[in-house]
């Protein structure tokens, strides 16, 4: 019996991998291809130039943005979808829509939420009201408008990944979407990514960290040159990318 109980345990630990790494795959077809998050005007403004300065800029937005704002969000959003909490559910999405300084960041937010959203609807892995309490059957799990950390969350607990593991692969997703960005816009070739990604790949597990230890009044993201830089891609000239 124990041992029955041990594989089928490893089932559902190898299933939830692989679900992860689904979610995380730059083949998920939700257009984040199209979006630079401010990282294609920071290299129109000359911040941003070579493998070094990309590998400063990522750990600042990593530092200063993912780690404070994102991350925690993350690992709240996904233990409210285990509790099937709607309203905290719902507060930590508007919340986020408010951390959203530009335009662009807002739309990049919104638009890639609703396609990952849709794409789940065409899977038949969005909730019912079967799965909320009785007293919340008219209260929808997933906010009607919601954005794309909120659906990465709820995707994560649907494949039964674990709170760290989902904030992993959020960092991995991102820092695999910079470097995309990067690898078309400049003269930056794959071997470099990867030199970046070995830098990077133990910053990324320092920031799961100190985000699953902030208290609520600590989150905010701290990042005016990404804002500035997200202000200015409005209006650049010529552009490869949404943001």
């Amino acid at each position: 019996m124990h041992t029955e109980l041990t594989a089928l345990e490893r089932q559902s630990d190898e299933l939830a991998l692989l679900g992860l790494m689904q979610l995380v795959s730059p083949a998920l077809p939700i257009g984040a291809f199209a979006f630079s998050q401010g990282l294609e005007s920071a290299f129109e403004l000359d911040w941003v130039r070579d493998e070094t300065s990309l590998a400063e800029w990522l750990s600042g937005v990593l530092e200063d943005g993912l780690t404070r704002c994102e991350l925690p969000v993350l690992a709240r959003l996904h233990e409210a979808f285990d509790q099937a909490d709607s309203q905290s559910i719902a507060t930590w999405d508007e919340w986020l829509a408010a951390t959203r300084e530009t335009a662009e960041l807002a739309a990049e937010d919104s638009r890639l939420g609703a396609s990952l959203k849709r794409l789940l609807g065409s899977l038949e892995l969005l909730p019912s009201d079967q799965q909320l309490p009785s007293e919340d059957l008219l209260t929808p799990l997933l906010p009607p408008q919601a954005g794309y950390v909120t659906l990465f969350a709820y995707t994560a607990h649907l494949r039964g990944v674990s709170v760290r593991q989902t904030l992993l692969g959020f960092t991995w997703a991102w820092l695999e979407n910079q470097l995309a960005v990067a690898c078309k816009a400049l003269p930056l070739g794959h071997t470099a990514a990867q030199r970046v990604i070995e830098q990077l790949r133990p910053a990324l597990v320092d920031a799961v960290n100190q985000a699953l230890t902030f208290e609520d009044d600590d989150l905010g993201p701290v990042l005016p040159g990404l804002a500035l830089a997200s202000a200015l891609h409005e209006t650049q000239y010529s552009r490869l990318f949404r943001s």
